[in-house]
């Protein structure tokens, strides 16, 4: 990508906002464009920062043999009142509706109603199960508060998946291998969660689970054991039973070393059974010859949240520890290095699109900073706005075919070849 293509000036940043700033530094860049209330539009390096995650998603869950699916985010209102759910999300206000000439619309903010009646029609018989599915779409939630940029809007991308068994024992086996997957696809992605403890809450079912990012910025409180690294959402403390329900699912005996810090929840993964087939008749023909009720699992992550939590870990802080932008992980940054030239020079300014065009042909992602009339310490300084993890600086001190590759997030630089760039970054 040339620089001088995105309409990319010189970058100010002022009154950044202390508790998000990574984000808040996207939005004055104009990487990200706000349109409302958790309303955003995408410019294209977060936008395609997304896709390489959700490339790892869909890549993985491929992996542990699920199957993706698409279905609609516009849904009748019939199939949310056959689970019962819809008065519900009327009446907290959560649901967006649209009402026509034809019948009444709902934006989805889940998706539990449409895979079961896409499910109804390909999984009548136990040799159908079990099957897990899975999208990667767009929910819609009229949040009250909406909170943290992109943590929290009303219109969000989100992996959702589902899992169909025959069995409580087969449930809790597509279960495992989802929560294997989802803990897989955080480190691929470069984010350390932990896995705790959670309520089901409106969801209904047995059990579930929370993939946590310990962070100031989230906002939930949760309790955690550092030596074991197990921990609970502190809404569990609510049931009566707790004690023997963290034995008994969770094989926590004592929580007296259990302390309390905050955390940003990623993912939710959700033992169902038999909640949602039950209540919409959700039934296949088993072995027997009778008819029988699907037990399902449930299974999220927040792919914006993911995103904004991924800005937010990566950020880059001057040595008066103000934040001036981030170095985002090589596995999911578009652009691995940026081109850093004098384009008044000729020979720099050759030696520069030479190399860009080299990276090009091996399908390396590259920004060239070709912007003309701009100073070779504003460029730097911009480079680091844009996340890439490694920077190339042709400039008055660069000579003959060596160049000097320095690491934007730890300042380690090192010499080398064109050749030996490619090799690295491939």
């Amino acid at each position: 990508m040339k620089l001088s293509k995105t309409g990319l000036g010189t970058t100010k940043l002022n009154n950044i906002d202390k508790m998000y700033p990574a984000q808040s530094i996207l939005l004055q860049t104009g990487q990200l464009v706000q349109y409302g209330a958790g309303l955003f539009g995408y410019n294209t390096i977060p936008l395609l920062v997304r896709r390489n995650i959700e490339k790892i998603i869909t890549e993985t869950l491929n992996k542990y043999d699920c199957i993706e699916v698409l279905l609609p985010t516009l849904q009748p209102d019939t199939i949310w009142k056959n689970s019962g759910r819809y008065d519900h999300y009327i009446e907290d206000g959560t649901m967006l509706i649209t009402e026509t000439n034809k019948g009444t619309f709902c934006l989805a903010p889940t998706g539990e109603e449409a895979v079961l009646e896409f499910a109804r029609e390909k999984l009548k018989s136990y040799k159908n199960l079990p099957v897990t599915y899975y999208q990667i779409g767009e929910k819609y939630r009229n949040e009250i508060r909406t909170r943290g940029y992109l943590l929290r809007g009303k219109s969000f991308p989100m992996l959702d998946a589902y899992s169909f068994d025959t069995s409580e024992k087969a449930m809790e086996k597509s279960y495992n291998n989802v929560r294997e997957a989802f803990l897989e696809i955080f480190k691929k992605i470069g984010l350390e969660v932990i896995s705790i403890v959670a309520d089901n809450g409106a969801m209904g079912g047995k059990k579930s689970e929370e993939f946590m990012l310990i962070s100031e910025q989230g906002e939930d409180k949760i309790l955690y054991d550092e030596k074991t690294k197990k921990g609970l959402n502190t809404e569990i403390l609510e049931r009566e039973n707790y004690k023997d329900y963290l034995k008994q699912e969770y094989e926590i005996e004592d929580i007296t070393n259990f302390k309390e810090i905050r955390t940003m929840e990623l993912g939710h993964i959700f033992q169902l059974g038999t909640y949602y087939s039950k209540m919409m008749k959700g039934t296949y023909i088993s072995q027997e010859g009778k008819e029988e009720l699907y037990y399902m699992g449930c299974y999220g992550i927040g792919v914006s949240r993911t995103l904004a939590a991924l800005y937010e870990q990566n950020l880059l802080k001057t040595p008066k520890g103000e934040p001036c932008g981030f170095a985002l992980p090589i596995s999911v940054a578009p652009y691995k290095v940026q081109i850093v030239a004098k384009m008044d020079n000729e020979e720099k300014a050759n030696l520069a699109t030479n190399i860009y065009k080299e990276l090009q042909k091996e399908n390396i992602g590259a920004i060239l900073d070709d912007r003309e009339n701009i100073t070779i310490g504003a460029k730097i300084k911009d480079c680091k706005i844009l996340g890439t993890p490694y920077m190339i600086v042709i400039g008055d001190k660069q000579e003959g075919s060596t160049l000097e590759l320095e690491n934007i997030k730890t300042g380690e630089k090192e010499t080398i070849t064109t050749k030996e760039l490619i090799e690295k970054l491939k």
